[in-house]
């Protein structure tokens, strides 16, 4: 990223950053068809087609700024193609507009090297977002955002007005970081994420998207159908459909994340999985 100190402005998270901006922007939006519906809240932004090319936006009209997860879309599991990137920041430059970049796991890439922030192709453009509830847990409650100059003030005006986060936390990340635990810590997280979602692969038919990330798309036969039985088995996943706000539909499948259990519950979740979902064993394999 191209980023000088004065422009990162330390908010609670994504949802609090995404607020932030939407106040500092008086503008049209624009947002991938599928993704946390939390995220979009107060945006009433058009949907974006997604496919495995990542966003489609050879056509983005008259918005004004778009909110995009490039690195490994949330939830269909994709990246934003190289051709899209040029497309987006072309637009951003021609158009005046602002691109949002949410970052939300690029450091669990597993097959090769993360891909590089948007942000660093159009500085004064794109408002890259990251945050530590993925990459250490939920409850720290630490994002931040990498703010164009001309949007600063306005964003720290915003700022102004909302919950501050915690100054220990804040130290502590700080200590983290700077300590070389955090860069361990997620060296260490990458290995093992890598191995849930071998797993996953290895035992359950029908799993999509690069191999990234906390989470991966389970193509099945009937979504709401296997989503109650999973219910039944006490095993918590959700319908892509529960994520979808736009007008296509990328047919019926789980959103499964492989972060979540207990070490010594994940083997029984996977043999879960696999019997709620209806595939067969795999052969001289058991989960």
């Amino acid at each position: 990223m191209v980023a000088s100190p004065e422009r990162i402005v330390v908010c609670t998270g994504l949802v609090q950053g995404l607020s932030l901006v939407r106040s500092a922007l008086d503008t049209a939006w624009a947002a991938e068809e599928y993704g946390h519906a939390a995220h979009r809240r107060g945006l009433e932004a058009s949907p974006l087609p997604v496919d495995q090319d990542g966003a489609v936006v050879s056509d983005l009209g008259s918005v004004g700024a778009v909110l995009l997860t490039p690195a490994h879309q949330f939830p269909l599991g994709w990246t934003l193609a190289p051709q899209r990137r040029r497309e987006v920041v072309a637009w951003a430059r021609s158009a005046g507009g602002i691109v949002v970049e949410d970052d939300y796991d690029g450091e669990f890439r597993y097959d090769r090297r993360p891909v590089g922030a948007l942000q660093a192709l159009a500085p004064e453009h794109v408002i890259y977002a990251g945050t530590a509830s993925k990459s250490l847990a939920p409850g720290v409650r630490l994002g931040w955002l990498v703010v164009p100059g001309p949007l600063l003030d306005r964003v720290l005006a915003a700022r102004s007005h909302g919950d501050w986060p915690s100054a220990i936390d804040q130290l502590t990340l700080a200590e983290l970081i700077a300590s070389g635990g955090y860069d361990r810590h997620v060296r260490r997280m990458r290995i093992a994420y890598r191995r849930r979602r071998d797993q996953l692969v290895s035992v359950v038919d029908g799993v999509r998207g690069i191999d990234a990330g906390l989470h991966a798309i389970v193509e099945v036969d009937d979504e709401r159908a296997v989503v109650e039985r999973a219910r039944r088995h006490d095993l918590i996943v959700e319908g892509l459909d529960a994520y979808r706000f736009g007008p296509s539909a990328h047919g019926p499948a789980l959103v499964v994340g492989y972060a979540t259990p207990p070490e010594h519950a994940w083997h029984g979740a996977l043999a879960a999985l696999r019997v709620v979902k209806g595939s067969d064993p795999v052969r001289g394999q058991t989960p």
